[in-house]
């Protein structure tokens, strides 16, 4: 019994023999992406702690603070590393809470789009004939418009219905909801097409045959088997649904101003860009390229991991 028990390796020890971590510390690129994805998350996380001064706090705030440059140039305060915006917020401060915002409607987005993509692509493929054309058809219709503008017709709708003051109350739930409904028919049709391969293998038929219900087999036995696929477009969705929050806040769509995200402070700094207060809109801007950046690349180095024609040992 204690020699079974000594021979079955832990899961630490099978990850650290496993293909993905060996492919990982190889790849240059994708340790050093990583490295700066945590970065921006345990900056966001750490957001109260590390953040000079709390842009939500309007005490802490002076108006006469407002439009300051960089610490290191001419007029520069050095109380303010990368200057500050119109308000007089400490552009370093509303980075690393907008960051948090931006990270926070990204993710919570993808899992939206997920459960949704995944329940629909996962049915679409199983059951075939009328209910895959029906779902089918109405993803290809959603695909007809871009995420784009299916974000702001539903945004508007929201606005609205609720009401500006009640759309900005709630508006981190908003845009999760706006964002996850425009963009699931990318999870749906890529689920469908990993199902259509997996449903005519031995293991559904043997399912099926001891008679497990269908909702067993899509989810317990199916749908651990398409699990690659959706990983790398997670990836790349959470980099798409961040400029897509972004996109809306610089409409002004997105996020109320006293929210600072990346997309609204871009937003803010623009319209002050040709006097010279660069900054505001410059700053931000690179974070939010740099953390776009470095999400694609991740996606792109899983995607070559978990396809053999192009990753080989």
């Amino acid at each position: 019994m204690s020699s079974t028990t000594a021979a079955a390796p832990s899961r630490w020890e099978r990850f650290k023999k496993s293909d993905i971590l060996y492919y990982f510390l190889k790849d240059k690129v994708a340790m050093f992406s990583f490295a700066v994805f945590m970065v921006f998350v345990v900056s966001a996380v750490l957001a109260p702690w590390v953040a000079p001064t709390n842009p939500y706090d309007l005490s802490s705030i002076d108006i006469m603070d407002s439009e300051l440059p960089p610490s290191w140039m001419e007029e520069g305060d050095s109380r303010f590393l990368l200057g500050t915006d119109d308000q007089g917020r400490d552009i370093f401060s509303t980075i690393l809470y907008g960051s948090r915002l931006s990270l926070t409607i990204g993710l919570l987005a993808v899992g939206l789009q997920l459960i949704l993509g995944v329940v629909i692509g996962l049915s679409a493929g199983y059951f075939g004939g009328r209910v895959d054309s029906f779902l089918m058809r109405f993803a290809d219709v959603q695909l007809s418009f871009s995420t784009m503008m299916v974000a702001i017709i539903v945004s508007a709708i929201f606005r609205t219905a609720l009401g500006a003051e009640m759309f900005a109350q709630y508006a981190v739930v908003m845009l999760v909801v706006i964002i996850g409904v425009a963009e699931w028919p990318q999870y749906a049709r890529t689920v469908r097409a990993s199902v259509l391969a997996e449903k005519k293998k031995e293991y559904v038929e043997a399912a099926r045959v001891m008679g497990f219900k269908a909702p067993r087999i899509m989810f317990r036995h199916i749908l651990p088997n398409c699990l690659s696929p959706i990983l790398v477009i997670s990836t790349v969705q959470v980099a798409n649904a961040i400029m897509s929050e972004a996109a809306l806040s610089f409409l002004g769509l997105g996020l109320p101003v006293d929210q600072p995200s990346l997309g609204s402070l871009i937003s803010i700094g623009f319209n002050y860009i040709f006097s010279g207060s660069w900054w505001i809109t410059a700053f931000p801007g690179f974070v939010l390229v740099a953390l776009v950046l470095v999400i694609n690349l991740l996606g792109d180095w899983l995607r070559d991991v978990f396809n053999p024609k192009i990753y080989k040992g």
